[in-house]
């Protein structure tokens, strides 16, 4: 214990000033007690207390964390320290597990392509993934990235730790009564519910698998339009992961640490992190490690009964025997008081596709009697086959009641797919009846179609069109961008069936067609339609273009008759040849 207890005063005296150099580095721009609300905003508090947020807002519900900082060799190893165990010990501390780096790396491959403005680094991946679960206990994963063994932090019951009341049934952490972070980046049921991803393809949404879980970390990172390259921003971010000051600053510490060069090491070989944020938390009991079933609480012991009390008659217990206490009643919190959520004067939720929702969704939590109940978090969750997105491209959005129970979602941006889906409104925490919400994405449209260029079309029997017709479709006097339009050559204003004679458009096999569908117009709203041909029929003719919204628009195509050929000379007609020489230049006799 003595060996231990030198080893990690000497650890943390060598420590000190890598974490102190990464954080300067890091962060100077931003206060040391920067914290963020419910929706991502900074503010700045005294940085040696507990950041005021909620526990079951942030990815980890703000639980236990390693806290052993890195090592102040080079991340690389050392020629020299090859060999040894300080070699060996060095070599696994810097190290990451070869399939956990495969993971961080893939999962800033795939935001680079969803989410490019967020610039995620697979560096803050590996740092989050060292400081919660030492990155999956040192890569002990199978092939597909599973963790050989569940990793669980200690189940939240406010003893110690946040109170987080089961939300998934155990489905996840095997707890009923309260949640537990799950798996090599910590999630608690409540966030995984919306933020898991499938990462290794193999359409599950697992948290114990590394690939499904350091994807679910960098899209959960990469929300609110944040972008990690500003410093501002990544605080914010690693803030809403676990909201701690010493948190963000031994995660930046690696950060920096893993930036300055890693290397890869066999899976299951890393080295496991010692201290953790909660060695002190609960004196005389000894901190559950992640991959651990959690002690019992003091005067709570697992899976049994509280000893009988000394006083019971018949009970054989012993007078010595202190009588258990049971651990003081924890007040209702808001969250505890709601019964159930209404709609708070939601109009219809109706938008065309690529535009904003001119209405957004509205809830109001209330209590059994109808009161309003503030300080309450709402999801508000995407369901259906859609992709509409809240500002900033998620599908799940948190809000904190205000003052009269109301949440207001963020507003809705229409995505390409149409048809209907739901907002669904639920709290977060409790299991309570949630308010669901209908919506609505409709096709494009156009209100208006205009020619570009004052001159009609025109061309020749049997020719082809000069130029082609180009139009502009316009909504509400603005460009009408990716609105469908159909093209029709109709036998007159009053008849609108397709033409069998005059202008025509040509298909892929050169065949002629007089009706087009599919056409689009490009984000200003204008549409170049394909080359027009003409048979032998002189006339005027229309063309007929019609988009979604009601645009209608007919262009007056013209074909001039053919010019008649000029007549061949007849030989019968023709006089005959002079034979006078004195008519014939050629024959003028010479002077």
């Amino acid at each position: 214990m003595a060996a231990h207890i030198g080893r990690r005063l000497r650890k943390g005296a060598a420590t000190t000033a890598v974490a102190a150099a990464a954080v300067a580095a890091l962060s100077a721009s931003q206060a040391p007690g920067a914290t963020v609300d419910d929706q991502g905003r900074q503010s700045t508090g005294d940085a040696t207390s507990a950041p005021d947020t909620a526990a079951d807002d942030s990815a980890t519900g703000n639980s236990p964390y390693y806290t052993d900082l890195p090592p102040l060799n080079s991340p690389n190893p050392s020629p020299s320290a090859g060999s040894g165990d300080a070699g060996d010990q060095r070599a696994g501390e810097a190290g990451i597990p070869a399939t956990v780096l495969d993971a961080y790396k893939q999962a800033e491959a795939t935001l680079r392509e969803k989410k490019p403005g967020c610039n995620l680094p697979w560096q803050l991946l590996a740092a989050i993934g060292k400081v919660e679960s030492g990155q999956a206990r040192g890569g002990r994963v199978t092939a597909d990235g599973t963790t050989v063994t569940p990793i669980l932090g200690p189940q939240l019951d406010g003893n110690g730790f946040a109170l987080i009341r089961d939300t998934d049934n155990g489905a996840y952490d095997g707890n009923r009564m309260y949640d537990q972070a799950v798996g090599p980046m910590q999630f608690i049921p409540s966030t995984w519910d919306w933020a898991g991803r499938d990462g290794n393809g193999d359409g599950r949404k697992d948290p114990n698998n590394i690939y499904d879980a350091a994807l679910a970390a960098g899209h959960y990172l990469c929300r609110f339009d944040w972008d990690l390259s500003q410093q501002g921003d990544l605080r914010k971010a690693i803030l809403s992961y676990n909201n701690s000051t010493d948190y963000l600053n031994t995660v930046l510490s690696w950060l920096e640490f893993y930036r300055r060069g890693t290397h890869e090491i066999p899976d299951g070989t890393g080295a496991l992190p010692v201290d953790r944020s909660d060695d002190t938390a609960r004196p005389g009991v000894t901190p559950s490690a992640p991959g651990t079933t959690p002690p019992a609480r003091p005067g709570k012991p697992s899976g049994s009964r509280p000893s009988p009390s000394p006083a019971a008659p018949g009970n054989g217990g012993s007078p010595s025997t202190p009588p258990v206490t049971p651990p003081p009643a924890t007040p209702p919190t808001p969250t505890d008081t709601v019964h159930h959520l209404e709609d708070a004067g939601t109009g219809t939720l109706t938008a065309m596709a690529g535009h904003t929702f001119a209405e957004r969704v509205s809830t109001r939590a209330e209590t059994e009697a109808g009161k309003a109940v503030a300080k309450v978090r709402i999801r508000f969750t995407l369901v259906g086959d859609t992709d509409t997105t809240f500002t900033g491209g998620e599908t799940v959005a948190t809000v904190t009641t205000d003052a009269s129970g109301v949440a207001v979602a963020p507003a809705l941006q229409a995505g390409e797919r149409t048809g209907a889906f739901a907002v669904q409104a639920a709290v977060v925490g409790r299991s309570v009846k949630g308010v669901p919400y209908r919506a609505t994405v409709t096709a494009r449209a156009a209100d208006a179609l205009a020619l570009a260029g004052e001159k009609e079309p025109s061309c020749v029997a049997g020719g082809e069109f000069a130029e082609p017709v180009q139009v502009k479709a316009t909504y509400r006097g603005e460009a009408a961008g990716k609105v469908a339009v159909t093209a029709t050559l109709v036998t007159s204003a009053d008849d609108p069936a397709e033409n069998d004679k005059g202008p025509y458009f040509k298909d892929a096999d050169g065949k002629a067609v007089r009706s087009l569908t599919g056409l689009k117009t490009d984000a200003d709203g204008q549409l170049t339609l394909p080359k027009l041909y003409a048979d032998d029929t002189a006339g005027t003719f229309l063309l007929r273009l019609t988009t979604t919204g009601g645009a209608t628009l007919d262009v007056k195509l013209t074909v001039e008759p053919a010019a008649a050929p000029s007549p061949e000379p007849d030989p019968s007609t023709d006089p005959a040849p002079s034979t006078d020489p004195s008519t014939d230049p050629s024959e003028t006799p010479a002077a």
